[in-house]
């Protein structure tokens, strides 16, 4: 696995403040309902740390992005995306709205690089 792989990067990027504050800035600004949950927040970037642990070991998480592709963005939203289901219908409902919002509002965080027109 090539050393400078996205994957790779993405999870060094989750040490760093800039990974949390991206992270609770995404929250925010789409309006998850758990934004203001500093608890939720931190577990969520360790899931995120998590998955993009498995795509540097070769575990290809997401069906359309190669395990090396998996950026901290659709790390993220794959770790939203396996917890989402864990309350009542009104909040599992507002959590799939924001996973939807992600994805299309960064189309490009959930495909291969080589897949994107120049």
């Amino acid at each position: 696995m090539n050393s400078l792989s996205i994957a790779r990067k993405s999870l060094e990027f989750t040490g760093l403040f800039e990974a949390e504050l991206l992270l609770e800035l995404m929250l925010r600004f789409w309006g998850h309902p758990c934004a203001d949950d500093r608890d939720f927040r931190n577990d969520l970037l360790e899931k995120t740390a998590e998955v993009l642990r498995q795509a540097v070991a070769g575990g290809q998480v997401m069906q359309d992005v190669e395990a090396e592709n998996t950026n901290f963005v659709a790390a993220m939203w794959y770790a939203e995306w396996l917890a989402a289901d864990d309350h009542t219908v009104e909040f599992v409902e507002s959590r799939r709205e924001w996973l939807q919002i992600i994805q299309r509002t960064m189309p490009s965080c959930f495909c291969n690089p080589e897949d994107l027109s120049p």
